[in-house]
């Protein structure tokens, strides 16, 4: 993690902002950068046929639906550039492509909710029974291909649910060329399920129009520093004492040997702070462990490369960064099988 002190270290353009309650930035989704990727997901679910489904979108403090509501939460920090900015440097900011990921997911959970397909028999046998408990830590079957791989961590496998909101998500995206892809795949019935859905709903109202916000930004009394740290504190709460036992000094020497004389010599710290967002993103997608170890395990890492003053070498980045996702893959790995990073 990031033990840091946000509201020294950042620059005075941030610091009236951090002192601020969220509730009195004056945020709204309308105008805002987030705005054109809401209207984009409109015109897709347009292209598709879903013509009298308008989830409405709202300002909240992270990515979901509330249970059952036909609606979409966006996080507050991506209407603002100076806040973006700062989850950025802190956390890991959502590009473009990640946006519409996510947008397209949560519409699929407003378009069951709307609807409530979920009542359906169908909907039922085709992706199981809406009421099974919720688990956050759920253990996926790498490689089935009985889901849809959209977002990472093999999400599709935590609920039937996010399955449907997966599949929602696969079928919407643009040139995602699903009957091809998933040719062969006990997936495919989903999106051809899907498909036969929306073409018979796509020109009826849904029997829900509106629904319920739980928190707004509106409602977000905390200041924008407070909401850092304490975002900060639960990610440590949960990975910690994991990463205590971790002493990576002796396999971080052998993934960056390189003298400090090579003219070709970068700190290796700054390469791993470089490369972060990255080895989060493939280790997640491919392990489907949970970010937040991920994250936790990736700022030790960086930081002990730091303390020991390793180096890599600039013609060597890509052996170095595919040496280094293994380490983390192959890490994080052991401790979701195990229970701990290193086996006696």
């Amino acid at each position: 993690m990031h033990n840091i002190d946000i509201a020294k270290t950042e620059p005075p353009a941030y610091q009236e902002l951090l002192s601020r309650p969220i509730r009195e930035l004056g945020l709204t989704l309308a105008g805002s950068p987030v705005e054109r990727f809401v209207e984009q997901l409109y015109r897709e679910l347009d292209a598709k046929g879903l013509t009298k489904f308008r989830p409405a979108c709202y300002l909240t403090d992270e990515w979901g639906c509330p249970s059952g509501e036909p609606i979409i939460g966006i996080p507050f920090y991506l209407a603002h550039a100076a806040l973006a900015q700062l989850e950025r440097e802190t956390h890991d900011l959502e590009d473009a492509r990640e946006i519409m990921m996510y947008l397209r997911h949560e519409a699929g959970h407003a378009f069951t909710y709307a609807y409530k397909l979920h009542n359906r028999p169908e909907w039922k046998k085709t992706f199981g029974p809406f009421r099974r408990p919720y688990h956050d830590n759920y253990r996926p079957a790498p490689f089935s291909r009985d889901y849809v791989r959209h977002l990472p961590g093999w999400y599709a496998q935590k609920h039937p649910d996010e399955d449907f909101a997966e599949t929602f998500a696969v079928w919407l995206t643009p040139r995602s060329n699903w009957r091809k892809r998933y040719r062969g795949w006990g997936a495919l019935a989903k999106l051809q399920y899907l498909n036969r859905l929306a073409r018979k709903l796509g020109k009826s109202d849904p029997l829900r129009r509106r629904g319920q916000t739980d928190v707004t930004v509106d409602d977000m009394e905390t200041t924008v520093a407070e909401f850092y740290h304490q975002d900060e504190r639960e990610e440590v709460a949960v990975t910690e004492p994991g990463v205590r036992e971790l002493t990576p000094d002796t396999d971080l020497r052998d993934i960056f040997p390189v003298s400090k004389r090579r003219k070709t010599a970068l700190p290796a710290h700054e390469f791993l702070h470089q490369h972060r967002k990255a080895v989060i993103d493939k280790v997640a997608q491919w392990t489907g462990a949970q970010r937040p170890l991920i994250k936790t395990l990736m700022d030790t890492i960086e930081k002990r490369a730091g303390e020991l003053d390793l180096r890599t070498d600039k013609t060597r980045s890509a052996e170095h960064l595919a040496e280094v996702t293994a380490y983390v893959t192959a890490l994080v790995m052991t401790y979701v099988t195990k229970g701990k990073f290193i086996q006696p």
